[in-house]
Parts: structure tokens; sequence; C-alpha cells
């Protein structure tokens, strides 16, 4: 039998699609609920419930290829803790401080500025430091900050809307970066020096 030799030629890589970009969160109705679905380049479904103004947001993160069924089977089983995320948000401060006015963040700022001073007069002889400027700003991301070789300490707002401890927890953790600028076992042997209840009060920020 005759034999023929078949040369196959090198295929090329076929183009990519200039500028691809991650499609924008679409929204999809499941029982009554709202659910904003983003397909990524992820491997498995995900789900969260995060503040927004307007009410709490409902998102799902899933692969590209993930259906829409799919995707509502899944925020179905996941319903009772969805609903629970949804109550707890409601009634959080995190979600008034997302829905507020510039006059709200007026009114808080107004609180903070004028109890903070007071509250770094009193700490300063207690740790042996000295604050340098106090600002103040409506953070989304941190509860403070402090810059050690200035002393500048920035406290955020929204802090008028947890109890008085919250906010003398924060001036302690800003000013203890006076003396330990990480968060490392030093700082928080620091914290547990002044403030032993530290941790129950953070927690109530969460």
């Amino acid at each position: 039998g005759r034999e023929a030799a078949r040369a196959s030629a090198p295929r090329r890589p076929a183009p990519r699609a200039a500028g691809r970009q991650t499609p924008e969160p679409r929204l999809l109705a499941v029982d009554g609920l709202d659910v904003w679905v983003a397909r990524k380049r992820v491997k498995n479904v995900s789900l969260r419930v995060r503040p927004a103004a307007g009410g709490p947001r409902v998102e799902v993160s899933a692969p590209a290829r993930t259906s829409d069924a799919l995707v509502r089977a899944f925020v179905r089983e996941k319903r009772a803790w969805i609903d629970a995320q949804v109550s707890a948000l409601a009634d959080s401060p995190r979600l008034r401080a997302a829905e507020a006015t510039p006059e709200e963040v007026a009114q808080w700022k107004a609180v903070v500025s004028a109890c903070v001073p007071a509250l770094v007069e009193a700490w300063e002889p207690l740790m042996g430091v000295r604050a340098g400027k106090l600002t103040y700003r409506n953070m989304t991301s941190r509860w403070g900050s402090c810059q050690p070789a200035t002393g500048r300490i920035c406290i955020n707002v929204r802090l008028a809307l947890y109890p008085p401890e919250c906010l003398e927890y924060v001036v302690v953790h800003e000013l203890c970066h006076l003396l330990e600028h990480g968060h490392g076992p030093r700082f928080r042997a620091l914290m547990d020096h002044f403030m032993p209840d530290w941790r129950a009060r953070r927690d109530k920020l969460r």
C-alpha cells in the first residue's frame, strides 16, 4: 500500500479581543430578591451581602459559563443566611453610613472632633506620647490612621455612630502607633497593657 505523507500547517493562535473587560454585574430576580450577578474568571460561585445606598445589596460572583438556573439554585440554598445578613445590616451603623447625607456626615464630624482632643489629652501622659495634628475624615475602609514621623492622627467620623468606648479604642490604637509602627506582637502587648479590653471594643466595630 502506498502512504501519502501529509504535512499539517501550523495553526495560528486566534487573535485576542482587544481590551476585553469583565461584563458589568447583571440584575437577577430570585423569588422576589434582587441579586447582582457578576460573571468573572473565578472557579466557584460565591455570595456576599454588603451595605449600599438604598439598602443591603446581594452580590454573586460566578464563573463565566454559569447558568442563571444554577445561580438561582445557589441563592435559594443560601436564602436563610442571606435573610439573616440583610436583617443584621438593616439595623447596623454600616448601612446608615452608606446612606448618609452630607449634613449627617458634618454632624458626625462635629461630635467626633469635640470628643477626640480630650481623649488624646487624657491618654498622652499615660502612654508617654505626644500626638501631632488631629484630623477627621469620612472613611470607608479604616477607623483611623497615624503618621509616626509627624504624629499626625486621622480619625474616622463614622465612629459617631458607635458606642463611645469604640472611639476611645481607636484613639488609643493610633496613639500606640507612636510607640510601635506595625501591628505585630509588640503592638498587641502595648494595647494589652494600656487597654486590656481592646479586643472587645474592636469587635463592636465589625
